[in-house]
């Protein structure tokens, strides 16, 4: 993805917001109503950008992970539109470096220890034995 896209998506951007703003600032719409299309908005600018910097194999991947683990599937969408923005894409993002950006995300969840799947079990030491029964007889 180029320099000239991000800046037409940044353009295209600042347009819809200025609208909205003057819109606003006449009409005394509700408060729910403007959040519900400025998340409707931020999803759509977010579905583009992943569309241009991901390759159709990549982006069904991520819509599979999205099924099984949706907070995965944004933390990798999350990093994907910080590195698109920051101009550290040089080509469309292929299904094997998707993999390795996975890996990565899981290594920082670990890490954090919020990987929220890790069962813990605590035992009773000592307590209540079946077998110090059948000793007594």
């Amino acid at each position: 993805m180029s320099d000239a896209d991000l800046e037409e998506i940044r353009k295209g951007r600042l347009a819809q917001l200025q609208q909205q703003q003057q819109s606003g600032a006449g009409g005394g719409s509700g408060a729910g109503g403007q959040d519900e299309q400025r998340k409707q908005q931020e999803a759509e600018a977010r579905a583009s950008i992943l569309s241009q910097i991901l390759h159709p194999e990549a982006a069904d991947r991520l819509g599979r992970i999205r099924i099984v683990k949706e907070s995965r599937a944004t933390d990798v969408e999350n990093r994907l539109i910080m590195l698109a923005r920051s101009g550290q894409l040089r080509a469309k993002v292929t299904e094997e470096q998707l993999k390795e950006l996975l890996g990565a995300v899981a290594e920082n969840s670990e890490r954090d220890g919020s990987a929220g799947g890790k069962i813990v079990v605590s035992r009773r030491k000592g307590g209540w034995d079946d077998d110090d029964d059948l000793l007594d007889l």
